[in-house]
């Protein structure tokens, strides 16, 4: 446990250079391990057919004189053949029966005779250890001929490639170890600068970071800073926004709402203190219906880069609101119709975000569009270039084209919600922007004939929605929406 935590803290330069260097030195240890075996073999090799070839120069000096084996050699030309800087060599002569012809040391220290074919093997002499070469010579009288030589040349040999191969490669590794410390500090500084750029930032400096183009890796790590800090300050300026207006606007009910209960405690008359509690309940509505909205309204900003669209069954979705406003209708004497339900309509949208828009704009249009004669308000459903078309039509006065723009703008009343003295301004502001955030728009326009007023919402279908991927309502939006009833849109 100990071990893993000091690894997941060491630094990512400490940690590549490990990564590139285990494997390049473990490559390195096996091909300079193959490649010494090999020299050493080949080297073995070459020391064996020297002690070969003085085997066989002395069996070619082994001669038959008066019925007997002899060395035709002296001991002086037995010394020259023999020689060498660094080793000591040793020879024995012996025959088929085993007597020793000529030989400068004891022959069983060399090996059996009876196995001497031109092999070779290792043996030890006076504490030494000795490379034998057995030869065997044919003839009438078969002989076998011993040459043994120290390994003293063998081993220095050893040494010299192991200080030749492995120092200097040893040395370029280190080298090797310095050369990529330097790259990866240099590659890596972009990091280094990026981390204090972001340490040195106050907690209320969202600004994108910025910086020069170093290598792919690191912009797209700029960017997605810089794509949370903007996300971050949407919810921040949501929030600013939200506490600003309710900080502004709950000043005027709540000081109606006192002023109210105050001349009420002033009164005697238990009709008077009724009136009073009456219209408390009226302002304390109002002032909650504010909230609902201002809440809404921060929601609606705060959504739009979180909120996940899924197919919507608008027909359905239309259908049961419109069921749902039909008392509200009769008793208000319009004539509530809806069209284009008859075959399916799916569009990409949040399936409770929809449901408010749509209340939303139902209940304005009840409110202060229920005129004319006859009073009609029509909800009509239409699919066509890829879009899903909501259009809410109703008969009333209408707004003028120059206020229709103004009109979906926080706090922005038409002259009908002026004269009635309902509402903030506040409704048409949120659906415009649940529409956005659902990626489609809302219009206000002129109703059939140039009478009435027509707010027509355009959402993606579910196969042209601009690359928008069907998915299931995410929890984050049914959270969003379960803070934003129905109720919560109406202005």
């Amino acid at each position: 446990m100990a071990e893993r935590h000091r690894r997941a803290h060491r630094s990512l330069r400490s940690r590549l250079l490990v990564a590139v260097l285990l494997p390049l030195a473990a490559t390195w240890s096996i091909g300079s391990a193959v490649a010494f075996s090999l020299s050493w073999v080949l080297a073995g090799r070459a020391f064996d057919r020297a002690l070969l070839d003085d085997a066989y120069v002395i069996a070619a000096s082994v001669v038959e004189r008066d019925g007997a084996l002899q060395l035709a050699l002296t001991a002086h030309e037995v010394g020259t053949v023999l020689f060498d800087r660094e080793d000591r060599e040793y020879f024995a002569v012996v025959d088929d029966a085993g007597r020793v012809v000529a030989s400068n040391v004891e022959l069983a220290a060399l090996g059996d005779p009876a196995h001497a074919a031109g092999i070779f093997h290792d043996a030890v002499l006076d504490g030494d250890t000795v490379r034998v070469a057995a030869l065997r010579g044919q003839g009438e009288r078969p002989f076998a001929v011993y040459v043994a030589q120290t390994t003293h040349a063998r081993k220095t040999l050893l040494l010299g490639l192991l200080e030749r191969s492995l120092v200097p490669q040893v040395a370029l590794l280190l080298l090797l170890g310095w050369v990529l410390w330097r790259q990866i500090s240099r590659e890596l500084k972009p990091l280094g600068e990026l981390q204090r750029a972001l340490d040195r930032r106050h907690s209320s400096d969202l600004d994108p970071i910025a910086g020069e183009p170093v290598s792919s890796d690191v912009e797209k790590l700029r960017d997605a800073v810089n794509a949370l800090l903007a996300r971050v300050g949407l919810g921040v300026q949501a929030q600013r926004e939200f506490a600003g207006n309710v900080a502004h606007d709950l000043r005027t009910p709540l000081a109606g709402i006192r002023a109210l209960a105050e001349y009420g405690l002033a009164q005697n008359d238990p009709q008077t203190w009724r009136r009073q509690l009456e219209r408390i309940v009226a302002s304390e509505e109002r002032a909650s219906r504010l909230v609902d909205q201002l809440l809404a309204l921060a929601l609606a900003d705060e959504a739009r880069d979180s909120v996940r669209l899924a197919p919507v069954r608008v027909d359905e979705l239309v259908r049961d609101i419109v069921v749902s406003f039909v008392g509200r209708a009769d008793a208000a004497g319009v004539d509530l119709e809806a069209e284009g339900l008859d075959a399916p309509v799916v569009a990409m949208a949040s399936p409770t975000l929809l449901e408010g828009v749509l209340t939303n704009l139902i209940d304005n249009a009840l409110r202060y569009g229920a005129g004319g004669s006859p009073a009609t308000l029509t909800i009509t459903v239409e699919h066509r270039d890829r879009r899903v078309r909501i259009a809410v039509t109703d008969t009333g006065p209408g707004i003028e084209p120059q206020q229709r723009a103004r009109i979906v703008e926080r706090w922005a009343q038409g002259s009908a919600g002026v004269q009635l003295g309902a509402g903030v301004g506040l409704g048409l502001a949120i659906a415009s922007r649940c529409a956005a955030v659902m990626r489609g728009s809302l219009t206000l326009e002129a109703g059939p004939h140039g009478r009435g007023l027509s707010a027509v919402l355009e959402l993606g279908d579910a196969d042209g929605s601009g690359g928008v991927v069907p998915e299931a309502t995410s929890a984050a939006t049914e959270a969003s929406g379960s803070r934003t009833p129905a109720d919560s849109f109406r202005s």
